[in-house]
């Protein structure tokens, strides 16, 4: 599903915040270094942290990595009219554009994410969620102008050709947005470009999209907070990381309510209306464009069926809350989590 990220739903221990000091390093004798920094990119915040063995090689790490993360939104941005994404939605029902095989990737990857979930991730979903717009506007789209935009949304009219390399969407207005998952593909590629700078470990957050490598100086594993869908700033779990990424998709951050019903911004494309079968998911894999993208799609399954799909994916784990309030955890992480 195309959609702003507003899944931003994972806080890191304030026990690794306290190895920051300074300007956000902390240099010891026996220990490599940490160094932690945020910039603005892709439209969020994005915050790296670095394990290395001298401040230098911490801080040209991290360097590495937000330079990856600016040459990936110059790829896959939708507010850049330059970029190679704009430049597809900008040739919709007119002809293909060449694209650069990351982007070409990316792509294909959320076309996979989209047929895994039966439809629950759509990259052309954008249109509807401008009907909606809720933030700005909180005004409810009637039927009819909901059934214009059906054809629009329709994945089939999106043609990915590996061979040719390019990307056609077959009618004008449509559009695609990669956000749902591109944020979390970019992480994995700013974690890559930390490792060749010379970072040993790491943590790569862009929001609520994290991947993690190695462990800290102490040995630990890199501690992350879930956050709780009904009550604001509170933990829902714990889990440890090493090596993995996560990304949690919820219907806390983006919404309004009119008369006691929640109308949020994760739209089942069958509908195109705000899914409802979850308040909450938050998915576990040892690449973040998979984690990016999947929690989406089994936000829209609902938490049953997403759980059962989650079962036959390797090393992929998740942690639903469905729209009871009920905890659903995957049978990976039964032992790995922890209460607040």
């Amino acid at each position: 599903m195309s959609r702003i990220r507003s899944h931003i739903a994972v806080n890191i221990l304030a026990g690794l915040v306290a190895l920051l000091v300074g300007c956000g390093s902390l240099v010891t004798r026996s220990e490599p270094v940490v160094v932690k920094r945020a910039q603005m990119h892709m439209g969020t915040l994005v915050t790296i942290t670095a394990v290395a063995k001298n401040e230098t090689v911490a801080q040209a790490a991290t360097t590495a990595g937000f330079a990856e993360i600016h040459r990936l939104e110059g790829l896959l941005s939708t507010w850049i009219p330059t970029s190679e994404l704009s430049r597809v939605n900008a040739s919709a029902g007119v002809m293909p554009v060449s694209v650069s095989s990351e982007t070409l990737a990316v792509v294909q990857n959320a076309l996979q994410v989209a047929e895994m979930t039966n439809g629950g991730f759509n990259i052309a979903i954008g249109p509807a969620v401008d009907a909606w717009n809720v933030i700005e506007s909180q005004r409810i789209p009637t039927e009819s102008e909901l059934d214009e935009l059906r054809p629009l949304v329709n994945l089939q009219a999106v043609h990915a050709d590996v061979r040719a390399k390019t990307i056609f969407l077959e009618k004008t207005r449509m559009r695609i947005d990669v956000g749902g998952i591109g944020k979390g593909y970019a992480a994995d590629q700013a974690a890559e470009a930390l490792r060749k700078a010379g970072a040993v470990a790491g943590v790569v957050a862009l929001s609520g999209d994290i991947k993690t490598f190695g462990r800290l100086p102490d040995g630990k594993q890199f501690p992350i907070g879930i956050q709780h869908p009904r009550q604001d700033g509170s933990v829902l779990v714990w889990i440890d990381l090493q090596d993995e990424a996560i990304s949690t998709a919820g219907d806390y951050e983006r919404f309004f309510e009119r008369d006691g019903v929640r109308y949020h911004h994760i739209l089942d494309p069958r509908t195109l209306q705000p899914a409802r079968g979850c308040q909450s998911v938050t998915v576990i894999a040892r690449e973040g464009v998979w984690a990016d993208g999947l929690d989406t799609g089994i936000f829209v399954m609902g938490a049953e069926l997403g759980m059962r799909l989650v079962e036959t994916l390797p090393d992929v784990e998740a942690i639903i809350v469905d729209a009871d309030g009920r905890l659903l955890v995957s049978s990976g992480l039964q032992q790995r989590i922890r209460m607040p």
